[in-house]
């Protein structure tokens, strides 16, 4: 391995002992892409069809309070394998050259790896530049800890070719050029092929599988889009909420049978990959995590002007937060309450709930005191050992979940920055409004503290539109510390880590 790893269990992050020391369990976790927290059948969608993720669900656990470790792709992403709120990572926006997942961070792969398992990634990467570039090397999922991969890099599909046909597929680190059929079919077949003949079958597994739907560009089959495309549906779309957002000014209904569509694609994806599992007989034996990597994209963006700007390739958002606030980038709750589902047969009862907070950063530190297995030494790390939350059970934290959406400021006057749960408390945050002539990003975010404050009561108020904190500006205080503590802490290790 590229990284010698000195590993033992942090004060406060517990390894519970679940797995029975001859049977280790083999781990799936499957990563859609801006699917919203209301997308689903089984978390209240009355149009889209998903009977697969619906079964999954029966048979296992619902999270209702689930979370992404970010508001957008990267650094929920780098919140995930590491266990670490992202911003200590550098993660203040999405991957780019001079944004990329560190040689120094110790991913779940490489700790899983270690422990003697046998590890695998599929689909969108988006933590660096798989690209051979001759003027700067990251390092990718063979560096960080995946013994097989198959991946892609970018955000934007239209370098990709689109969702059908996809053309920047790296193996192993071997571009394959165009490829057939659509992304989510197309790493679902290959990890689908990869258990059944590629594996190491005498070691568990890691399988971190992360499609690109529903992102935009969004372009289903036809026949997926065709079945909602009718009366009934746009009778039930009228009842669709999305999140307090506004909507484009312009009419893009004819384009909700295109996400509606893609949703169930990707439905049947995760159809057939379960139903490997079964033939393969390692079903009763594979904890399967599915989750979504923020709330669901909005079709515009909003000016500081106060005016729209519309992006015609996000036309065809009509993903749902349900009767969440807030969209994909927002800190409001629909930006990263996710929809969450656990199985693990004897372990998590089937068919139940849990309104226990779980979070992103949560999955690292599970997964490893389900395996026996220590979490990374000499790291600050923020997720704790939640597998309580999948049995409805309390989970006990160190810290207050936070969430930051880390853009420039130039929607100051309606976009905060922070959220911060603390029980059925949920503060929000703003920093001051940044002048881009007088401030860098970096310096705005090095020299600012959140000055601003909103407070809501989540039990009785879920979709967050009444702010109570004139009501309890004692709870507001003490909040708003906390808040603090951890925004200065947290950034200033990813901006320290920047400067390397």
């Amino acid at each position: 391995m590229k990284k010698i790893l000195t590993l033992l269990t942090l004060a406060g992050v517990a390894v519970s002992g679940y797995a029975e020391p001859k049977t280790p369990p083999n781990v799936i976790v499957f990563l859609a892409d801006d699917l919203g927290y209301g997308d689903l059948g089984c978390y209240g969608n009355r149009i889209i069809q998903t009977p697969n993720i619906d079964k999954l669900a029966s048979e296992g656990v619902r999270m209702t309070d689930c979370h992404s470790g970010g508001t957008v792709c990267s650094p929920s992403r780098a919140a995930l394998l590491t266990g670490r709120n992202p911003y200590r990572s550098g993660f203040f926006y999405i991957h780019s050259r001079d944004t990329f997942l560190k040689d120094e961070e110790v991913t779940l792969a490489e700790v899983l790896k270690e422990k003697g398992y046998e590890t695998a990634f599929w689909g969108k990467w988006h933590l660096s530049t798989l690209e051979k570039n001759p003027n700067y090397t990251h390092p990718g999922p063979g560096e960080q800890g995946f013994d097989y991969w198959m991946g892609t890099t970018l955000n934007s599909f239209p370098a990709h070719g689109g969702p059908s046909n996809p053309k920047r597929f790296i193996k192993n680190g071997e571009p394959l050029g165009e490829v057939g059929g659509w992304y989510c079919d197309v790493i679902v077949d290959d990890a689908r092929e990869w258990l059944k003949s590629k594996r190491n079958k005498e070691k568990p597994f890691f399988m971190y599988v992360c499609s690109h739907e529903p992102h935009t560009p969004i372009d289903p089959p036809a026949e997926y889009s065709a079945k909602y495309d009718n009366p009934w549906v746009d009778q039930l779309e009228k009842e669709n909420k999305y999140g307090t957002v506004a909507r484009p000014k312009k009419d893009i209904s004819e384009y909700k049978k295109d996400y509606y569509g893609t949703v169930q694609q990707l439905d049947d994806a995760v159809g057939r990959l379960m139903q490997t599992l079964e033939e393969q007989g390692l079903a009763e034996n594979t904890l399967v995590l599915f989750t979504s990597d923020n709330g669901p994209e909005t079709p515009v963006t909003f000016l500081e002007s106060g005016g729209q700007w519309e992006d015609p390739i996000r036309d065809k958002c009509f993903g749902t937060p349900g009767e969440l606030r807030g969209m994909k980038r927002y800190p409001y709750e629909g930006g990263h309450r996710v929809p969450g589902i656990a199985r693990l047969p004897g372990k998590i009862p089937a068919g139940s709930e849990s309104d226990v907070l779980f979070n992103g950063c949560d999955i690292l530190p599970t997964v490893c005191g389900l395996v026996d297995a220590p979490v990374p030494e000499g790291r600050n790390i923020d997720g704790v050992d939640a597998f309580n939350a999948f049995l409805d059970k309390t989970v006990t934290r160190q810290e207050n979940a936070v969430w930051f959406f880390p853009h420039h400021g130039d929607t100051w006057y309606m976009m905060p920055q922070v959220s911060m749960r603390e029980g059925k408390y949920s503060l929000i945050g703003w920093l001051p409004q940044r002048d881009p002539d007088v401030q860098t990003l970096d310096q705005w975010l090095a020299n600012n503290d959140p000055v601003r404050f909103e407070l809501y009561d989540l039990e009785l108020d879920p979709g967050q539109g009444n702010d109570i904190a004139d009501k309890y500006p004692e709870t507001v205080a003490t909040m708003a510390k906390k808040m603090t503590v951890l925004w200065r802490e947290m950034r200033d290790e990813g901006l320290a880590g920047k400067k390397k």
